[in-house]
C-alpha cells in the first residue's frame, strides 16, 4: 500500500494555492495551504509535513524568514519559489538551506517532477532503527555516512544535511581524490532529467562546509578544483618515498 506523502504550500496569491492545491491532489499528495509565514510557521512546528513549497515574497513573514526558524527545528525538504530574475533570493535561500527553487511563473509539472525527486531522496532518512550502522554505511577516515538511515557523523559527532546536501557528499566521498564536475553532482542530487543552475551546487558545498566547520573548524575535505568541479580528499596517507617526504624522486 503506497503511503500519500503530505506537502504544505505557502503563498500569499490565493490562486497558486488554489490551482497547485487542486494538481497534488489529483496526484494523491495531502496538501495544506497557509497564505501567510507566520501563520505556516505555527502549523508547520505544530504538524510538520513531508515537503513544504515557499513563496520567499510574503507579508507579515517571507519565506526566507520562515525557512529560517524552521531549519532551527527540522530538516524536512523546501522548495523556495521565486521571482524569475531574483537570483540573489534564489542563492540567499539555498544558503538557508533550501533543498531547490523554481521561478515563476512555473509550469506545475516541473514543480511535481522537482516534489517527487525531493520526496524520492526523502526515503533515504528511512530505515531499520538501532545502532549499528546499516550495510551501506560509507566511512571516510572521520566521515561516516549511512543512506539507509540519513545520518551523517564527522569524527563521531553527528552533522545534521538535508537531502540534497547528504547526496552531494555522498557523491564526492564515494571516490576520494576524484573530481567530480558540477553537472555530475546534479545528476546525483538532482536526477539527471532535472535543470539546475551550476551556481546552486556553488552554494550547497559552501552550506556544507560551513556545517562541518561548525563541529571542526579544521575540516577542509572538500576541495575546489576551479573550472572543474570538486573532490572529497583521499584520507589514505602518501606513501613515504626514498626521501622520507612522502615524494618519490624525479
Amino acid at each position: 500500500m503506497t503511503v500519500s506523502r503530505s506537502i504544505a504550500l505557502v503563498d500569499d496569491d490565493r490562486n497558486i494555492l488554489t490551482s497547485v492545491s487542486l494538481t497534488l491532489e489529483a496526484e494523491g499528495f495531502e496538501v495544506t495551504t497557509y497564505n501567510d509565514g507566520a501563520e505556516a510557521l505555527r502549523g508547520l512546528l505544530a504538524d510538520p509535513v513531508d515537503l513544504a513549497v515557499l513563496d520567499i515574497k510574503m507579508p507579515r513573514m517571507d519565506g526566507m524568514e520562515l525557512l529560517q526558524k524552521l531549519r532551527e527545528r527540522t530538516a524536512m525538504p523546501v522548495i523556495f519559489l521565486t521571482s524569475k530574475d531574483d537570483e540573489v533570493d534564489e542563492l540567499m535561500g539555498l544558503r538557508l538551506g533550501a533543498d531547490d527553487y523554481i521561478k515563476k511563473p512555473f509550469s506545475q509539472r516541473l514543480l511535481i517532477e522537482r516534489i517527487r525527486a525531493l520526496l524520492r531522496r526523502l526515503e533515504l532518512r528511512s530505515g531499520a532503527s538501532g545502532p549499528d550502522l546499516s550495510k551501506s554505511a560509507l566511512v571516510r577516515g572521520d566521515l561516516t555516512l549511512d543512506p539507509d538511515r540519513h545520518l551523517c557523523a564527522w569524527k563521531g559527532k553527528p552533522v545534521d544535511l538535508t537531502v540534497t546536501e547528504f547526496l552531494i557528499l555522498q557523491a564526492l566521498a564515494q571516490r576520494p581524490g576524484h573530481v567530480k564536475s558540477r553537472d555530475q553532482l546534479i545528476d546525483a542530487a538532482y536526477g539527471e532529467n532535472i535543470y539546475v543552475d551550476d551556481r546552486t551546487i556553488d552554494s550547497h558545498i559552501k552550506r556544507l562546509r560551513k556545517k562541518f566547520r561548525d563541529v571542526d573548524r579544521t575540516f577542509s575535505e572538500i576541495e575546489t578544483l576551479y573550472g572543474v568541479g570538486y573532490r572529497y580528499k583521499d584520507p589514505t596517507p602518501l606513501r613515504s618515498g626514498p626521501d622520507g617526504d612522502g615524494n618519490a624522486p624525479l
